[in-house]
């Protein structure tokens, strides 16, 4: 018998925090070494408060402090994109892109706590956790490409669509999907090879978005340069190397855009990007960190919104050879650390706080108890390391080379210092992110420091990094494995999609985790935006993600 999702009912309650695994190699992800997002399920209708497509919205004022229609909201992006193509896009600034563009069948709330309703408006799951049905939403049209007027979206879109991720994404964003049936224009079935809890976070990823069969066939490898989908914006314009222009889609099936337009500039330097928003260049200033932190804090015309975020830095062993294959040198390596030095070191300005388990702080798969047992062994000990490596056969320390990307430098220069202090002589290897993504993955390095961002749910951090199905991939380039730790992780997704229970499950994981010590976790990362005060109605998510209009928000600018 079904579970029937009802309107403002959630089957699942995700109470997460954060996408992706790294850099090139990552789902949602940051400028390099970091990952993708979770799941949960709720059928309050997003688009049952929303107006029709196109409809008129009555003229407002600000002097009140009504939100007002027109402008342009210009946004700094701290990277280069590649592609606006859903299943090719391998970075967080392409998705905050394509995040205008294109619609999901799902979305997350703002708190990111619950699934809600988007292109589907409701959907149930089986018993057996392998068939979900989707009713969609009958007003729904794409915007006018080279190859079609702009006609409305149907089941099979969504059917092509997923099938198009399944078969042909870049980074894997949906999985175990065994086939789809389409019931009619407005519903489809979705049948999984396997219970797997978190499905429909996955279905949040903007590799999942909804584009139309003509547009994607007609354009060919061109279709991620001239993007076309259901959002509240479309493509109008890209500049290589420095903006993409959006401009309002008249037709959008959700509450009518504010803004007229929305405007997304390159701006890979962090003091540029500081300068750009304090001069009134951009409305919006997004990855800041440093100096740019507090120089914000003191602009009256600006607003800094600090929030805790899905993004870890971390400090990982090569498991199976070399000193570091001994738990005894990792114990002593913990215990040389102080990662409380290390993070007021590199995060001058209070934007990350010391973490001790591979797991974000704001995920509600967190264990307090497991990253204990890490922490109580730790700090800066010096003699208390020493002795270990003297028991490891270690009394003169080892040399050991690092790998890192060069944003990562910092971070490896202070534990190059720490752990000089117990004998261990460690070689920094600063490499570009393909070389380093190559050498990780193939398990060749005896250690390296990078990041891993994503969905809330624990699967996309816990599973990807420590997982032995993943050795060989990014994620498990240390080449962890405890079958112990595998069954755990397998039955939290396949067992039970109760979150009580899977919090159990995972504090169970992150205890096994913490005795193993496969990474020294490093640092938890704020999100960290500067806006303009004209800047209305915006709200910083946990995983980066930057949403103009839906998801219960539209932004506006105050004249």
């Amino acid at each position: 018998m079904k579970k029937k999702l009802i309107i403002l009912m959630a089957l699942v309650l995700a109470f997460s925090l954060l996408v992706g695994c790294g850099g090139d190699t990552k789902p949602a992800e940051s400028t390099e070494g970091e990952a993708p997002a979770e799941t949960t399920e709720a059928a309050t209708s997003e688009g049952e408060a929303a107006t029709e497509a196109g409809a008129e919205v009555a003229e407002t004022s600000a002097e009140d402090g009504a939100p007002v229609d027109g402008g342009e909201l210009t946004i700094g992006l701290s990277a280069n994109i590649a592609h606006l193509d859903p299943i090719k896009y391998t970075a967080l600034y392409e998705s905050n892109v394509m995040r205008s563009v294109y619609n999901t069948l799902v979305v997350y709330n703002e708190d990111m706590t619950q699934i809600m309703p988007s292109l589907a408006t409701e959907w149930s799951i089986s018993e057996d956790l392998l068939n979900y049905t989707f009713k969609l939403r009958d007003d729904v049209y794409f915007q006018a490409g080279k190859f079609q007027e702009g006609r409305k979206m149907v089941a099979e879109d969504v059917k092509y669509s997923l099938l198009r991720s399944l078969n042909d994404s870049a980074m894997n964003r949906v999985r175990y999907i065994q086939d789809i049936t389409v019931n009619s224009e407005t519903e489809l079935v979705v049948t999984l090879e396997r219970p797997y809890s978190p499905f429909l976070v996955m279905l949040t990823d903007m590799g999942n978005a909804i584009v139309p069969q003509e547009e994607v066939e007609g354009h060919g490898d061109d279709f991620g340069r001239n993007p076309v989908g259901t959002g509240p914006f479309q493509f109008v314009e890209w500049q290589a190397d420095s903006y993409v222009r959006l401009e309002r889609h008249d037709k959008y099936w959700g509450d009518k855009p504010h803004l007229d337009s929305v405007r997304f500039n390159i701006i890979t330097d962090g003091n540029m990007m500081g300068n750009s928003l304090q001069s009134g260049d951009i409305d919006m200033a997004t990855q800041l960190s440093g100096q740019n932190v507090e120089l914000i804090k003191k602009n009256d015309k600006l607003v800094l919104d600090q929030i805790p975020g899905l993004s870890i830095g971390y400090f990982a062993f090569n498991l199976t050879e070399g000193p570091t294959a001994d738990l005894k040198v990792r114990q002593a390596m913990n215990w040389a650390l102080n990662r409380e030095e290390l993070v007021a070191g590199v995060y001058k300005f209070g934007e990350a706080k010391p973490l001790y388990l591979p797991l974000p702080s704001a995920s509600w798969g967190f264990s307090d108890e497991a990253a204990e047992i890490v922490k109580s062994s730790s700090g800066g000990d010096v003699e208390k390391a020493k002795a270990l490596l003297a028991e490891a056969g270690y009394p003169d320390g080892f040399d050991l080379e690092l790998y890192c990307a060069a944003s990562r430098v910092p971070a490896a220069t202070i534990v190059q210092a720490q752990m000089q202090k117990i004998g261990i002589n460690v070689s920094i290897n600063s490499v570009e992110w393909g070389t380093f993504s190559d050498i990780v993955s193939q398990g060749k390095a005896q250690s390296y420091i990078m990041g891993w961002s994503w969905y809330p749910d624990p699967d996309f951090f816990l599973f990807q990094m420590l997982h032995s199905n993943q050795i060989g991939a990014l994620g498990n380039g240390g080449g962890y494995n405890n079958p112990e730790v595998d069954k755990i992780l397998d039955e939290a997704t396949s067992v039970t999609s109760d979150q009580a229970e899977r919090t159990q499950m995972y504090g169970e994981a992150l205890k096994l985790i913490a005795a193993d010590l496969p990474h020294l976790d490093l640092y938890d990362q704020d999100v960290i935006t500067g806006l303009s005060n004209r800047v209305k109605g915006y709200t910083s998510r946990p995983d980066q993600t930057i949403i103009i209009v839906g998801d219960g928000v539209n932004v506006w600018l105050e004249d």
